[in-house]
């Protein structure tokens, strides 16, 4: 028999219980990054998450845009030698080879047979500002991963039979990438609009310049590069001092040649972690609420340890290419931004969402190139841009028109917004054919309307929902969660 509580009892009882979830829900906004510098300066960041798998990387500041004359196309190589399958081309055939990049302590053959014992998946990328390994895996792997990216960073072999094949794959990738408007246009884009230099560097290995590349020229961009200051490593799914322990056993030969990026407030008591490493102070709450912002923005957003060079400076221009044979014409319109600093960079992200747009047949689906040379991210999905600007004043009214989106590439001081149209060219013959005269207007007629008209707040408070569920849905991934993390502290 249930007896009936008085109701002084059920008030202090809900009194309790109400203080409890008020106590519990201050626990669990602490922080969940911890960060760490060994004293070479490399920086080790964890973020606690619960799962079967984890994911581990190696963030370096480097890319296209820190190479010159001597060292161009450096990157595009180092990105297609780490953990790659090769594959060689002539006229008749495709050939597929398990050729993975040895190392001095392992051999191709042993490369092979430890990347596919993982359980996971590892890889390598590079973009303008940052080259990326990263690994996923079940937890008991992570020493091997970890062990693998070390090998391939510190003791790469750059055997001239492996640095030949890639050869071989790079002109074919580069003939590959110049047929596909859609993957070439944006690096005419950054080449037009910062010149030779800096960000108007091409991610691909220019053509000339593959039968140059050799051993000697990749040891001295790793060596430009791949120093301790300009690395960070961080992990999901496992215990940070257990992070730290490894990246102390595989990375500490490397030596400082620069100033520390973080200073250090206090040294870790824990007994489990060396106490020659320093551990740096928690993130702020606002830094880990804006972590979630560079999945779009390709660069962290935090105080940037070393200097930026080469500056790159906005020149602008333009560039004709003319193409008799293509089935649509292209058209790219662009405008200098701000940095990734700049608190202006949310206003940005939010205008490209309302301007929005895709394909005709994608709902409103837009595409934009993400920090892996010709990957794509999915910005919203499919309906949710049909109440975008492009969407309902172009596609929508012009059927000549295949594609139409907003863009937007962010860097660490600059950054490149604007639009692009795909359209049935007028010297095909096909009814409803364009020039790109006739487009033009309506593409800027859109941005004009931005700044000459009021936008309602409920178009406005539905791009801005549109970004914020981007941002937080591609965190579920624990992939773009842990690479997020890398960029922020890199």
């Amino acid at each position: 028999m249930r007896r009936a509580c008085s109701p002084l009892f059920r008030h202090v009882h809900n009194s309790v219980r109400h203080a409890a979830q008020r106590s519990y829900s201050i626990e669990s906004t602490e922080p969940t990054v911890k960060i760490t510098t060994l004293p070479n300066n490399i920086r080790v960041a964890t973020e606690a998450t619960l799962g079967h798998f984890s994911s581990v990387g190696l963030y370096v500041d480097g890319g296209s845009r820190y190479e010159w004359s001597a060292i161009s196309g450096v990157s595009h190589f180092l990105d297609r030698m780490a953990f790659k399958v090769c594959f060689l081309y002539d006229e008749l055939h495709v050939i597929l080879i398990c050729m993975y990049q040895s190392t001095r302590t392992r051999t191709n053959e042993e490369m092979s047979t430890a990347v596919h014992s993982l359980g996971g998946q590892i890889m390598c990328s590079s973009s303008r500002e940052s080259i990326v390994y990263q690994s996923s895996h079940f937890h008991q792997a992570t020493p091997l991963a970890l062990s693998l990216i070390s090998d391939t960073v510190l003791d790469p072999s750059f055997h001239p039979e492996e640095i030949e094949a890639q050869r071989d794959a790079a002109f074919y990738e580069v003939r590959e990438i110049q047929s596909k408007p859609d993957m070439i246009l944006p690096e005419i884009l950054h080449y037009v609009a910062y010149g030779e230099k800096g960000l108007g560097n091409s991610l691909l290995c220019p053509e000339d310049r593959i039968n140059q590349i050799d051993k000697f020229a990749l040891r001295k961009g790793m060596k430009e590069w791949y120093r301790p200051e300009r690395m960070v490593i961080a992990g999901a799914g496992m215990q940070h001092e257990e992070l730290v322990e490894l990246a102390d056993r595989y990375f500490s030969s490397l030596k400082s040649t620069g100033t520390t990026p973080f200073a250090s407030s206090r040294t870790i008591t824990n007994p489990s972690i060396p106490t020659h490493l320093l551990n740096t102070p928690a993130p702020s709450v606002a830094k880990s609420l804006a972590r979630a912002a560079s999945y779009l923005f390709p660069k962290a957003i935090s105080s940037p340890a070393i200097p930026k060079s080469p500056t790159s400076t906005y020149t602008g221009g333009h560039r004709f290419v003319h193409d008799p044979q293509a089935e649509f014409n292209h058209l790219y319109v662009a405008y200098e931004g701000v940095g990734i600093h700049d608190d202006d960079i949310y206003a940005i992200a939010v205008m490209q969402v309302l301007l929005g747009g895709g394909g005709s047949f994608s709902a409103g689906t837009s595409r934009q190139h993400t920090i892996s040379y010709g990957s794509h991210t999915l910005i919203g999905g499919p309906g949710k841009g049909m109440y975008s600007r492009l969407y309902t004043h172009i596609l929508n009214y012009y059927s000549q028109i295949d594609h139409c989106a907003s863009f937007h590439h962010i860097y660490t001081d600059s950054s490149l917004f604007g639009l692009f149209a795909s359209f049935v060219p007028a010297a095909s013959g096909l009814k409803n054919g364009n020039t790109p005269g006739q487009i033009l207007p309506h593409l800027v007629h859109q941005l004009s309307l931005l700044l000459y008209t009021t936008i309602s707040p409920a178009e406005l408070d539905r791009a801005k929902n549109q970004l914020k569920s981007s941002l937080m849905m591609a965190l579920e991934s624990r992939t773009v969660a842990v690479e997020d993390l890398g960029r922020q502290v890199d």
